[in-house]
């Protein structure tokens, strides 16, 4: 640990494993704000699908000024139900955006909380990740759409080995953009993602479920999706011309409903699937977080608690 470096904690894990109620004991306890790492919690008016815990937006003083932020039971998140369905958010933006908001939560005195599941937002966080700041070529995307998943990846291997057996092969648009960067700049994805030196003195704090609970609980957490109305929150996105090729839409929670919409497939098959689907994501989440040996595994919240109350003496 580099004492000099100001104190981050990240807590980590797959979706339902736990994260929003240890982090917000945790910031509660510590006076902590948190900044939230998790890529489908960002959109607005996308709240049920994301199981983005419910808050509200208040005007606050800080040391610049006034400033908005969405408090869950009276503690500050910082990067959740900001960005409109419609827009897209890279990795890149959210390491400068997080950046901004852990300096600022320590300006006033607070610990800040970095939460979520998604790996390479955290990553480009922790190894300070200089990311190429490629803008999207509409032309180029257009022609990559139109290929199957297996030739967009037949086509990485051929440019780029190594991000095509890092890369998350279910999700087309990651693909489509390490192609677009690599095809633009001409140099492989892979040896542009460069490590900065160390911002933070972090302390990465996973949650370790059983695998049988976790999926329960996935199933479960469908299940009250349903119930507390996710096909009136897409019916109301559809009625707003948010596109199902949007990265909000095409995301875990909403894209499994278009052949519902569409009237290919019935309810009971499209919610089988989300459930399916959501495993499968968490097990995606697992594998990426369990290459990262600087991760801590908790089991319960008094162990983990242990080790944040050493970390921040």
């Amino acid at each position: 640990m580099n004492n000099s470096l100001q104190k981050v904690v990240i807590i980590l894990g797959p979706t339902a494993c736990g994260k929003t109620d240890w982090s917000l004991r945790l910031a509660k306890t510590y006076n902590g704000e948190v900044v939230s790492a998790d890529s489908r919690q960002i959109y607005k008016k996308m709240d049920i699908g994301t199981a983005k815990v419910i808050g509200d937006w208040r005007w606050n003083v800080s040391w610049n000024g006034l400033r908005r932020s969405y408090y869950v039971e009276d503690v500050p998140h910082h990067l959740m139900d900001f960005l409109d369905p419609g827009k897209s958010f890279s990795s890149a933006e959210f390491r400068d955006r997080a950046v901004k908001y852990i300096k600022m939560a320590t300006r006033h005195g607070k610990i800040p909380f970095v939460v979520g599941g998604t790996g390479l937002y955290i990553s480009s966080l922790v190894n300070n990740f200089y990311i190429p700041r490629i803008p999207p070529n509409k032309k180029l995307r257009s022609g990559l759409e139109e290929k199957s998943h297996e030739e967009l990846m037949e086509l990485l291997k051929r440019l780029d080995k190594e991000t095509a057996s890092n890369i998350d092969q279910k999700n087309k648009r990651r693909i489509i953009r390490a192609l677009e960067v690599s095809i633009m700049t001409g140099e492989k994805f892979s040896r542009q993602k460069k490590k900065g030196e160390k911002m933070f003195d972090f302390l990465q704090i996973g949650i370790d479920v059983e695998r049988d609970i976790l999926y329960d609980r996935i199933n479960k957490r469908v299940d009250a999706m349903i119930e507390d109305g996710l096909l009136q929150e897409i019916e109301a996105l559809l009625k707003q011309k948010y596109s199902w090729k949007l990265p909000s839409m095409s995301g875990i929670g909403y894209r499994q409903f278009q052949l519902y919409y569409d009237g290919e497939q019935s309810l009971e098959k499209t919610v089988e699937l989300l459930k399916r689907d959501t495993r499968r994501y968490a097990r995606r989440q697992l594998t990426w977080f369990r290459r990262d040996k600087g991760i801590v595994w908790c089991k319960s919240y008094e162990e983990a608690e242990a080790l944040v109350q050493k970390f921040l003496q």
